[in-house]
């Protein structure tokens, strides 16, 4: 009902009144503009990813197994160099055959004969370890399960991601609202 109000009365805004004046040479160069802005965050984030050495340097918490450290909506900057992981570290880890990442902090570290270390982690408001989680038939994680560990937070700042996933129709209203104030938005 909201949405279809704000849609109705966007229509009537001078928005759109200005797009339809607009020649197709100046909106193929907004057009262009926008494609220049999504290829510039891009890079930020390839960047970033070089930088943190983490193949996911933000993410956001997603649920609540990790309060009170973090929150869910709590956006998560994440480091991953070649120093040991410790008892006590906040991970964040991905398992084969699973798309999203998961916050915990690590509860034990076990070293084998091998030489190779193995970690078992815990979201700090679970009542149980993460083995549950894991695979069927894995006890503990490895370095290579590991994408990053927290450095830093910002409070609620992806809980607009949250709210992106759970509505999925805000995230194309969202982008095409955007879409069309860089468009509509030129330098004269």
């Amino acid at each position: 009902l909201i949405f279809g109000y704000l849609a109705d009365n966007l229509f009537r805004m001078e928005l759109f009144e200005s797009l339809t004046r607009m020649r197709p040479r100046v909106l193929l160069q907004q057009a262009i503009n926008f494609g220049l802005i999504v290829a510039t965050a891009l890079m930020i984030w390839n960047g970033l990813k070089v930088f943190t050495g983490s193949e996911s340097p933000i993410v956001v918490v997603l649920s609540g197994s990790m309060e009170p450290a973090f929150y869910r909506g709590d956006l998560l900057f994440l480091y991953l160099d070649d120093s040991p992981l410790q008892l006590g570290d906040i991970v964040v880890y991905k398992l084969e055959g699973r798309d999203i990442p998961i916050v915990h902090r690590i509860i034990g570290v076990h070293e084998r004969p091998s030489g190779k270390i193995d970690y078992l982690t815990k979201g700090d408001n679970n009542s149980l370890d993460d083995r549950q989680l894991y695979n069927p038939g894995q006890e503990y994680l490895n370095r290579e399960h590991v994408i990053g560990k927290a450095k830093g937070f910002l409070p609620y700042v992806g809980i607009v991601t949250i709210m992106m996933n759970d509505y999925p129709y805000l995230k194309f209203v969202l982008i095409g609202v955007l879409g069309l104030f860089v468009i509509a938005n030129r330098e004269n």
